[in-house]
């Protein structure tokens, strides 16, 4: 054989090599590891967009549920997975943006162990509260806890978590000071608040409103810039405490290495999804408002949440507990 076609013939191996898994991609089932127990608004959101998902891949889409340490666990086990397209990692501002700014020491590194896919969500926060406690207003949960320091108690789903950070910053913008009790994920706390364990919590709209409307829990403010359209009568934070805005929001990511070609197809088949007219109702009536962007916006949003959070957390003081 003559040594120019030789490698000619070795190239063409070597690029069929390359092209052969993206264009044989998905052979079988594709995992999404969701770094909290079941229930939760993570967790909600993943299950409602994997059949359509599913259907756009033409293999199954399995939910991992991966719930401890703050979502660690599960973030650790998507940054150590293959990079071969099989698992996604669906997480949320403090798992992808704001855990690195409160732990000096984590067994990954969000910038180094992950690819963007997209932003997902942008997910309404609401202030809820059992209905046996004494607040019906913003202005009484101030009240109440400058009367009684460190007496009331909030969960969270975990430290680090929006929900903390939503409480911490609360906390110091008004002046009071409150009691931390977190749980693992946001099931477990939204549970906790319905059984009357704790008093109240910060949390999204997706999971706690179904609540709000059948009066097992009381909405007292919404957490966002603007009132929601699905509860119009209920205020902003801001409109007592001015400045106040908390919006957390959930994004896909896959480990670092995965291959340019499967990172294009899976950011083209979720930003179809999002923007499926069905599945848009469904997250827009759950206070969770569909987003779909580029890998590249995505991984630059990551960037600019942390720098905002940053300086949130210093001037709040808010650590890890």
């Amino acid at each position: 054989m003559q040594p120019l076609l030789q490698v000619a013939l070795t190239l063409a191996l070597v690029l069929a090599s390359q092209t052969a898994p993206a264009q044989t991609y998905p052979s079988k089932p594709v995992h999404i590891i969701v770094p909290f127990p079941p229930g939760g608004g993570v967790d909600m959101v993943a299950r409602m967009i994997s059949p359509k998902l599913s259907e756009n891949l033409g293999q199954q889409v399995v939910i991992d549920n991966r719930g401890g340490a703050a979502g660690i666990i599960g973030t650790e086990l998507a940054a150590k997975s293959p990079p071969d397209g099989y698992t996604m990692f669906m997480g949320t501002l403090g798992n992808l943006s704001v855990n690195p700014l409160l732990y000096s020491k984590l067994p990954f590194d969000i910038d180094r162990d992950f690819a963007p896919l997209t932003l997902m969500v942008s997910v309404t926060f609401m202030l809820y509260v059992h209905p046996s406690f004494p607040v019906k207003t913003v202005k009484d949960l101030i009240a109440l806890a400058k009367s009684r320091p460190g007496q009331i108690n909030f969960a969270s789903s975990g430290n680090g978590g929006a929900p903390h950070l939503a409480a911490e910053l609360f906390s110091s913008m008004a002046g009071i000071k409150m009691t931390h009790v977190p749980y693992k994920g946001g099931g477990p706390y939204l549970i906790a608040l319905l059984g009357g364990e704790v008093p109240l919590i910060f949390g999204p709209m997706v999971t706690g409103l179904p609540h709000v409307k059948s009066g097992r829990l009381r909405g007292v403010a919404v957490l966002g810039p603007k009132r929601s359209p699905v509860l119009p009568d209920v205020p902003t934070v801001g409109e007592t405490l001015p400045g106040y805005e908390v919006v957390n929001w959930f994004g896909m990511v896959v480990p670092a290495a995965t291959p340019h070609d499967i990172i294009t197809r899976l950011n083209t088949e979720l930003v179809k999804v999002l923007r499926m007219p069905d599945i848009k109702e469904r997250l827009i009536a759950g206070g969770a408002e569909p987003a779909g962007d580029t890998p590249a916006e995505f991984g630059a949003f990551m960037k600019s949440e942390a720098a905002k959070w940053a300086r949130v957390i210093k001037e709040a003081n808010i650590r890890a507990k």
